[in-house]
């Protein structure tokens, strides 16, 4: 009973703080996630006011987040959307990962924490933060402009890639060899070539067997389907996240809609918990030693992500303005940056740290970037343009003079 009390008391306290940084955070106008990730740090091993009887409960409750995340984010595409995309702007899905997931890997092989974290820091780094960019854009009110289905382009085929990548990483982390990789990796492709072929042939029976007209049937439906298909995912080493995001695009139409408008609660709840948790794992005290680190890094793949959007919005023809404000925009990282790292902490210890302050450094510039980026570029090339000399000047040229 006391452990009971004290779990209902600790739980309560958290997800009180959680609501009031979220309010503060809506006040102000930027994303909770850096709120929760101090949160963590605050109630953490370390912290101010650490917790004991709540951290299990929190912990099973981080997985549950990052279930509903990816359930969400498959939920808002579909199978078309996601081949059509592929189509259309792979060329700058290379060149995203490229320039992106490269520093991550370097920084962590130039310090000497193996290649298995190199890949780990290369994930972090490459992924824009889907969550963070759609309320930007929204809050920006740039959902109508040339340059947005560019930037979505890129965060879809990031999102996509994510079906591939975290498998290899869930691996890699396990000891698996090459054998055993390469077939974890061909189990992945399967799994995601097999999921789009049936959403995109039989997409519409699903949605109608799993649909209802009953919320409550079918919140238990789509919830229970999506936590049975990530476990078996996870058992396969394929990722329980993968599985919860191949859910979300099998379903469509109307059944979409309403699974959205029911889970999306579940969903702020959890993956606030989430945060919280990753916090909690992360010892204040080890986040000093790396801030040089991560500042470094955040400066450098803020630049190569500013490049990004500029390349992918150059080739869909959008006019300079518009390019440099695809490039601030997808420079947050968030949700899937904290993900994997919670992956790959074990590997190496120095990663949690590494990857909250980077998070909470370009979390925070994010909207800053995808706000300024273009009046900056803009003020810049204006001034390296040569101006026109005065008018007396030009009349006093010998040029304009009649003979």
């Amino acid at each position: 009973m006391h452990n009971t009390t004290a779990l209902l008391i600790e739980l309560g306290a958290v997800l009180l703080a959680l609501g009031i940084l979220g309010r503060i955070a809506g006040r102000v106008g930027f994303s909770p996630i850096p709120l929760y990730l101090l949160a963590g740090l605050a109630f953490g091993h370390g912290g101010l006011l650490p917790l004991a009887a709540s951290e299990e409960f929190v912990a099973t409750g981080a997985e549950i987040g990052v279930i509903l995340l990816l359930l969400l984010l498959g939920l808002e595409y579909t199978a078309a959307d996601l081949v059509g995309t592929l189509k259309t702007q792979y060329v700058s899905g290379v060149v995203d990962f490229l320039l992106n997931a490269l520093p991550g890997a370097a920084v962590a092989l130039l310090l000497g924490w193996g290649p298995v974290a190199a890949v780990a820091l290369a994930g972090v780094t490459w992924i824009s933060s889907s969550g963070v960019i759609a309320k930007v854009v929204g809050d920006l009110g740039r959902l109508g402009n040339r340059e947005t289905p560019v930037v979505l382009g890129i965060l879809v085929l990031e999102d996509l890639s994510m079906a591939v990548y975290l498998p290899i990483l869930t691996a890699l982390l396990a000891g698996v060899g090459l054998a055993g990789g390469s077939v974890t990796l061909l189990i992945s492709l399967g799994t995601v070539s097999v999921v789009l072929f049936v959403a995109l042939r039989y997409g519409r029976v699903i949605s109608r067997a799993v649909s209802s007209d009953n919320p409550e049937m079918l919140l238990l439906v789509v919830l229970g389907l999506t936590l049975l298909v990530a476990g078996i995912a996870q058992q396969l080493q394929v990722s329980a996240a993968v599985g919860a995001f191949l859910v979300g695009i099998a379903l469509s139409g109307e059944v979409a809609k309403g699974a959205r408008n029911l889970l999306s609660p579940l969903r702020d709840l959890f993956a606030a918990v989430f945060f919280v948790f990753f916090g909690l794992s992360t010892d204040p005290a080890d986040i000093p030693p790396v801030l040089g680190i991560a500042l470094a890094l955040a400066v450098l793949t803020a630049l190569t992500k500013i490049a990004t959007g500029w390349y992918a919005a150059r080739r869909a023809g959008v006019k300079a303005a518009g390019r440099w404000r695809a490039g601030g925009t997808l420079v947050a990282r968030g949700e899937f940056s904290i993900v994997i790292a919670g992956l790959a902490v074990g590997v190496e210890p120095r990663l949690g740290p590494l990857a909250t302050a980077y998070v909470l450094i370009l979390v925070i510039v994010g909207p800053l970037t995808a706000r300024f980026t273009e009046p900056v570029a803009r003020r810049i090339t204006n001034r390296r343009k040569p101006q026109d000399p005065p008018l007396r000047e030009r009349l006093d040229d010998p040029v304009n003079t009649t003979s």
